[in-house]
């Protein structure tokens, strides 16, 4: 699969499904306190080293955005979809969200503190994985912390229905944790933390890592 034909085939299923995932999900938050655990130890964090920026990329209607700025960061999101952009700068004014792909990230050297992808890395090609995680080293200072969100498994299925019945064409991969932490390792990180949930086809990890200081 051509790098430009999964995103645009990402972007377009996001688009379409932009309000009714919005809608459907908007109050998911307040009734998942292992999130809003994890969020609060990622904000903790950043604040720990000293705060700045964070980028929230895959951040579709900016819900987690909001969030993190409740928690005391000046967070910010990114998300390939302009539908998904467009909701979300309507429905939390005042906070800055841009377009935008994980595989050619628009921000510079080492100028966020933060980095959360909330399982928006679960499109990426397996080929794709170490750009995108290039570029996440690549902007986070020195020591940064990256927040990571991904279903768990070893399969890779093709999602042509979601969040009310639109049609989607996405690609869902599933990976074990390890292997993640093995890519995160190569690209110039170290591993702090992995959590894991077994929910069924839900079962996920957030892995919590740090950019080396000196690479």
């Amino acid at each position: 699969m051509r790098t430009d034909d999964w995103l645009a085939d990402t972007r377009t299923s996001y688009d379409t499904v932009a309000t009714s995932y919005a809608d459907l999900l908007r109050d998911a938050l307040a009734t998942a306190p292992d999130d809003q655990a994890e969020l609060a130890r990622f904000a903790d964090m950043v604040l720990a080293a000293g705060g700045g920026p964070v980028a929230d990329i895959g951040c579709g209607p900016g819900r987690f955005t909001r969030h993190l700025r409740d928690l005391g960061l000046d967070a910010s999101g990114i998300d390939l979809s302009p539908g998904m952009i467009e909701v979300a700068r309507r429905e939390h004014p005042g906070i800055r969200f841009e377009v935008g792909s994980m595989t050619d990230l628009d921000l510079p050297d080492s100028s966020v503190a933060g980095i959360l992808a909330w399982f928006s890395l679960i499109h990426v090609p397996d080929a794709e994985v170490p750009t995108v995680f290039a570029h996440f080293h690549r902007a986070l200072r020195p020591d940064g912390v990256l927040m990571l969100g991904f279903f768990t498994g070893d399969e890779t299925r093709l999602k042509t229905e979601g969040y009310g019945g639109h049609p989607m064409k996405v690609h869902v991969h599933r990976r074990r944790a390890a292997v993640v932490a093995s890519w995160l390792e190569a690209a110039g990180f170290t591993v702090v933390t992995e959590l894991h949930r077994v929910e069924g086809r839900s079962a996920g990890a957030t892995i919590f890592a740090r950019r080396n200081p000196t690479t």
